[in-house]
């Protein structure tokens, strides 16, 4: 006995027409189809005396059953007889066959005077073709049907001659609607059942290529064909199901602190993201090229997000909502989801588009502006009113590397910064756009920042920590300014200058009030420059010195730049009031030796003075001529020599006026009125000048 002999399905081989033999084998055998390779089936063939049955019994057997598993549609003829013995057996049977062929034509010998009883091959019937489908053995199936559809079809009764045409369409039906019903489910069993999704995809590429094939192999006036069946047109529709079924906003109870519509659009994005990375690493090596089925699952994902976006956005969203939903469409769409490294090349194929129309993009981003600007403008609303709140908590300002220290500027610009950050995360053009619109707020801001500290100032000068808190708010200026000047974009120039010139007026402001003490204290000792002491007044400036040392005590708080500014304001204004008892005219000299003794002190007072200022930080190295310029003049006898160097003094300091020039010629009392004229006629002349930086005579009025 031969049992359980396994044999490989082939698939079916293309008759030509009136041939309903297998025919003898070809001297090369077919290869099986990869299709094919999978299955295999068992056939027992048991040794016995038997014939096999006469053409009448064929006739018997039921009219439902199919071709055998594992054979061709043409293996069995249209009448469902045998061919005549004579005739070579194909397939399992003639291979059997052939192994007992006695090669010299006598007849075969069964064994043990036993007739060899050759079994056919067990046909398939309807029932095992639904019972494959329930076993979701799709593609096995989806074989077997292909084969009843192949079998002689009767034009007369249209019906085939083994099966009804109505089963035929019934299990088609059946298959189909168990086939796309996994593929709705491809996003969640690629992973957990790769066997079954690629079975399954196996049968929809086997029924679109027969429809297909259908399709190029009509014959005009051929009888009406089943086909095609239309399977890559529910296949795709299938997919559009399963996308708007994944896309499906799950219900929202609000715990995530989130609004209805950031949910929404937030599940439809991670779910797009998601999803097509398992399409496109689990789910493509199933499919062939021809399928795109990365193109197909892109572009339901896409128009499913955009056509819901496109709805969100008719509505009046909040400022989060719009903010979030912009930062979508502009920034996580295009650039972690387009520009994701496994996604990109797909999605470049696939060529989407942008979730929303340009028109409302343009909206979502005009109100996006508005809402960053005003949110900008409540917030820094909110740092100056707490700032204000601690100038009159009576405690010291905190210090920071020595120096007193406010949160302001800390707070402030974070704000500005981080309204600048997130318009340009969205895109670098918005980013662009909103620069103009936050420095307009920042302006604003630093404009009430210096009227609350002038009203501070007015008020709280009995404060225990007045001046600590002046101090304090000098120092912000330093961390205002640098982020102006770091962030400001061309285009912003004016804007910008505003700024300085506000801060500019704070810090000056500031060192008023610090210096105020200070210039009280040393008016009266200035006064003790008279016409008895210009000679001996050693004594005076040494006071000067003293009061001003003992003051400078209490700028050590403040920072290095802004104790180098207020030691050049205190530098100026040493000079400036030295040059005011010179140009008082209380002192005429008539002798050359009185004079050139005055010009000495000039001299020497320049000196101590200069030196003072500089060794306690002052960079105000313009200052240095003029008090030995002047001292210069006053000592010269020579006309044409003063002249010379009143040119000098006039071309350093353009401010100083014949007034000015006269007052100090006032100590010259053996000076003709008509060199006197000559000498202020250099004034007359104008040549190109260096401005200084701060005005010097200007702001002194001689008597």
């Amino acid at each position: 006995m031969i049992k359980a002999i396994p044999f490989f399905h082939r698939s079916p081989i293309k008759q030509s027409p009136g041939n309903n033999d297998c025919g003898t084998e070809s001297k090369t055998a077919p290869k099986p189809s990869t299709s094919s390779e999978s299955e295999s089936d068992t056939v027992s063939i048991e040794s016995s005396a038997e014939e096999a049955p006469p053409k009448d019994d064929m006739k018997t057997r039921n009219h439902r059953e199919a071709p055998a598993l594992g054979s061709c549609p043409s293996e069995i003829n249209g009448k469902g007889t045998s061919e005549p013995a004579k005739n070579k057996l194909k397939g399992i049977r003639g291979k059997l066959v052939g192994i007992f062929h006695v090669p010299d034509g006598r007849p075969e010998k069964t064994p043990k005077n036993k007739d060899c009883k050759q079994e056919e091959s067990k046909p398939i019937t309807v029932d095992k073709i639904r019972e494959l489908i329930d076993d979701k053995r799709l593609f096995e199936a989806g074989q077997h049907l292909l084969m009843l559809e192949k079998e002689p079809y009767d034009e007369t009764s249209e019906e085939r001659k083994g099966v009804d045409q109505s089963e035929i369409k019934e299990l088609y039906d059946f298959l189909k609607h168990e086939a796309l019903g996994i593929i709705k489910t491809s996003i969640r069993i690629a992973l957990t059942n790769p066997e079954l999704l690629q079975n399954t995809v196996r049968a929809i590429a086997e029924q679109v290529k027969e429809d297909e094939r259908d399709a190029l192999e009509k014959v005009p006036g051929k009888v009406l064909s089943s086909r095609p069946r239309k399977w890559k047109e529910d296949w795709k529709k299938t997919i559009q199901e399963c996308v708007a079924d994944r896309m499906q906003v799950p219900s929202f109870d609000g715990v995530e602190g989130l609004s209805a519509a950031a949910h929404s659009f937030l599940h439809m994005g991670k779910t797009m993201k998601d999803d097509l990375i398992t399409v496109v690493q689990h789910i493509k090596p199933h499919y062939s090229k021809d399928f795109h089925v990365c193109c197909i699952y892109a572009e339901c994902y896409y128009q499913c997000f955009s056509s819901q976006l496109e709805a969100i956005a008719q509505f009046e969203l909040g400022s989060r909502d719009n903010t979030l939903l912009l930062t979508w469409v502009q920034n996580i769409y295009p650039n972690e989801i387009k520009k994701h490294p496994v996604l990109e090349k797909e999605l470049e194929e696939a060529n989407l588009g942008s979730l929303l129309p340009s028109r409302q993009i343009k909206h979502l981003e005009e109100t996006y502006l508005i809402n960053e600007s005003e949110s900008l403008k409540r917030c820094l609303a909110r740092c100056l009113e707490m700032e204000v709140t601690r100038w009159t908590q009576g405690r010291e300002p905190e210090k920071l590397d020595g120096h007193f220290h406010s949160e302001l500027p800390i707070d402030a610009i974070q704000a500005v910064y981080g309204g600048q950050k997130r318009a340009k995360d969205i895109t670098p053009d918005l980013g662009k756009q909103i620069s103009p619109l936050l420095l307009a707020e920042f302006l604003t801001f630093l404009q009430s920042y210096k009227k609350e500290l002038e009203r501070f100032i007015k008020e709280n000068r009995q404060h225990r920590y007045f001046e600590a808190n002046v101090i304090a708010n000098i120092n912000n200026c330093l961390s205002f300014r640098t982020h102006t000047e770091d962030s400001t974009t061309p285009g912003l120039e004016d804007v910008k200058q505003q700024i300085f010139t506000v801060l500019s007026d704070i810090q000056s402001a500031g060192f008023d009030v610090l210096l105020q003490g200070l210039f009280q204290e040393l008016q009266p000792l200035f006064k003790k420059f008279t016409q008895k002491t210009w000679l001996s007044c050693t004594d005076i400036m040494n006071e000067i010195l003293a009061s001003t040392s003992h003051h400078l005590s209490t700028f050590q708080t403040l920072k290095e730049s802004f104790r180098q500014a207020i030691m050049e304001k205190i530098h100026l204004h040493l000079v400036r009031e030295h040059i005011s008892r010179l140009v008082k005219k209380k002192v005429s000299l008539k002798s050359a030796e009185q004079q050139n003794n005055l010009s000495k002190v000039i001299q020497n007072n320049a000196s101590i003075l200069h030196t003072f200022c500089t060794e306690n930080g002052s960079k105000a190295k313009w200052l240095a001529p003029v008090l030995p310029s002047l001292a210069e003049i006053i000592k010269l006898q020579d006309t044409n020599a003063i002249m010379v160097e009143v040119g000098g003094l006039a071309s350093k300091y353009p401010d100083i006026s014949k007034k000015h020039l006269a007052a100090i010629l006032y100590f010259k009392g053996n000076l003709s009125s008509s060199d006197s004229k000559s000498i202020l006629s250099v004034l007359d002349i104008r040549l190109s000048v260096v401005l200084p930086p701060t005005p010097l005579f200007s702001t002194i009025k001689p008597s």
